[in-house]
């Protein structure tokens, strides 16, 4: 059905990659959403009021949630179509993650509510009268949960939506729920054991287990979260894939939505090449870039030395050295200055935020290394903190 709606009301539907398509696809989501999910409340609250049991009624409610959830995410993608304009440089497109954090807020309060109500079901236990015409309403909204599951995952996935991804797995929540629910009703009859508030208790508590995770998940990118590790190493791969590209580093990554990312990077490139001809090889790379990954990319320029001896010797040492101590550290930007009395070892010395080892004993041990491979040598080392 969905693939349906998607051929008739997503122009372009194949180009996942331009924002409007995007957008087009969260909409036509949040929309059968907001829809599938109000037919689900209004069959369940009947069904649990038919059957006295409060874990349905609360699980219609848990939907007529969802529905608002699929509203705010309707509004996030909507509000993220706005152009950027003086105020908003770099677009609008955070809504969308502002928009997936509400919905993981609203998951929360739920979770909170169900909460209160296993506790009063528990204390005030009523009997519970369940009938064929409960039983399948409840296994028809199993089924149908599953499927805005399926879907809200395919197209989360397919435009890179962590709003999407998240009603996914509220919805993955809500099936479960009510197979919990279905299954505490042929407890009931079976055995005339009145599990209904335990069950309504246990469900809350892995509905706030599950909100805890879509909330770290939805903030991360708002606070700024490291780019995936497969990012990083495409964009490091396709600038070396150019011609006198000797080497990268301080790649910085900025996301200010879905297929709006800026980043800067620092290319190495031998001192004695032209000028004129670095700064043409930079302007093809950042253009490539964008427009095969649709990455804003500013280039700096680090020329180097290639033929000089002393340099190639110490970065050769330094490197291994620093990769010995931690894998993760690294250098760059090694140049000598020479003096009367000695030579200063100028570098950059990169290391991980959450380094547990001590950076003076880092300093100390390549010091000490470079001395003894020359007493004439003084490093000057400037630490300075990776962004990938």
């Amino acid at each position: 059905m969905l693939s349906l709606l998607i051929k008739r009301f997503v122009k372009d539907y194949d180009n996942t990659k331009d924002f409007k398509v995007r957008n087009s696809y969260g909409k036509l989501a949040s929309v059968v959403g907001i829809i599938l999910n109000l037919i689900l409340f209004a069959i369940k609250f009947i069904a649990g009021t038919l059957a006295n049991a409060v874990s349905i009624i609360a699980d219609a409610f848990n939907n007529l949630s969802d529905a608002s959830s699929s509203l705010i995410s309707l509004l996030g993608f909507k509000l993220a179509e706005k152009p950027a304009d003086n105020d908003h440089p770099y677009g609008h497109g955070r809504y969308e993650y502002v928009a997936g954090l509400a919905v993981a807020v609203l998951v929360a309060a739920i979770g909170i509510q169900l909460l209160r109500t296993g506790f009063d079901k528990i204390l005030h236990p009523t009997e519970l009268a369940f009938s064929n015409v409960t039983w399948i309403i409840l296994v028809i909204s199993i089924l149908i949960k599953l499927y805005m599951m399926s879907y809200n995952y395919s197209i989360g996935k397919k435009i890179d939506s962590k709003a999407l991804i998240a009603t996914g797995d509220d919805s993955r929540n809500d099936s479960l729920t009510t197979l919990a629910v279905l299954i505490t009703g042929i407890i009931s009859v079976l055995t005339h054991l009145n599990i209904d508030g335990i069950v309504t208790l246990l469900l809350s508590l892995f509905i706030l287990y599950s909100a805890y995770g879509l909330i770290k998940d939805t903030l991360d990118p708002i606070l700024g979260i490291k780019p995936d590790e497969e990012t990083v190493k495409m964009l490091e791969k396709r600038i070396m894939s150019f011609d006198n590209i000797l080497g990268t580093h301080d790649l910085i990554i900025h996301d200010y939505g879905p297929g709006n990312r800026f980043a800067s990077v620092h290319v190495e490139m031998d001192y004695k090449l032209d000028v004129i001809k670095a700064h043409d090889i930079i302007d093809v790379i950042e253009v490539t870039i964008l427009k095969e990954t649709g990455i804003h990319l500013v280039i700096h320029y680090d020329p180097i030395s290639s033929d000089d001896e002393l340099v190639n010797s110490m970065r050769k040492l330094i490197s291994e050295l620093v990769k010995g101590i931690d894998s993760k550290l690294s250098i760059h930007d090694l140049r000598v200055v020479e003096g009367v009395t000695h030579t200063n070892l100028v570098f950059d010395l990169v290391i991980p935020h959450e380094f547990d080892k001590s950076i003076d004993s880092v300093k100390q041990a390549i010091f000490d290394a470079v001395q003894k491979e020359n007493p004439k040598l003084i490093c000057v080392i400037k630490v300075e903190y990776s962004f990938v």
